[in-house]
């Protein structure tokens, strides 16, 4: 990463931003290009590493090209703000990247689980999802990040240009 002062450093620090995101987007590899896919998730830690659940149809694009490569990259953000600074404007936000494997869970019980993680994580934790009209009709996908980085501007940081000019000062 090329700005070392906007790197965060460590899997705990990196899945709290991630927890804190509406949306993640996964990529996956396309036929001819890459393919990403913004999805509703849940997430947890289990043995160390960050765990994203999802949920889907059984049928599409990114199932058949999961099909093909299991590998993926998982992508969240938080936008906080533009903000003017002395030189400029600069975006304040957190995100992170994870890479790892995507599988379709089968055991109805680790269903459930993912399903309520993700409702946890859209403020119902009391849903009953085994309950829902739909819950035959979908898949949980579960995948697991081997690899996990974060980057933050928050306010407050000085930005490169403010480094650079008291730098010299």
């Amino acid at each position: 990463m090329r700005r070392k002062d906007r790197e965060i450093e460590g899997v705990d620090e990196s899945f709290d931003i991630l927890i804190r995101c509406d949306t993640v987007r996964i990529g996956i590899h396309g036929e001819k290009h890459p393919y990403v896919v913004p999805v509703s998730f849940g997430a947890e830690m289990a043995d160390g590493k960050p765990v994203v659940y999802f949920h889907c149809a059984k049928q599409g694009m990114k199932l058949d090209l999961l099909e093909e490569d299991a590998r993926v990259c998982v992508e969240g953000d938080t936008f906080i703000k533009v903000e003017t600074t002395e030189h400029g404007i600069t975006t304040r936000y957190e995100s992170v990247i994870g890479f790892g494997e995507c599988r379709f869970v089968e055991d109805e019980d680790e269903m459930a689980h993912g399903l309520r993680l993700l409702t946890e994580h859209y403020g119902y934790g009391d849903y009953p999802v085994e309950r829902c009209a739909g819950f035959g009709n979908l898949l949980v996908g579960k995948i697991v990040l081997d690899e996990i980085t974060g980057k933050r501007n928050l306010p407050g940081n000085p930005t490169a240009a403010d480094r650079d000019s008291s730098e010299s000062d």
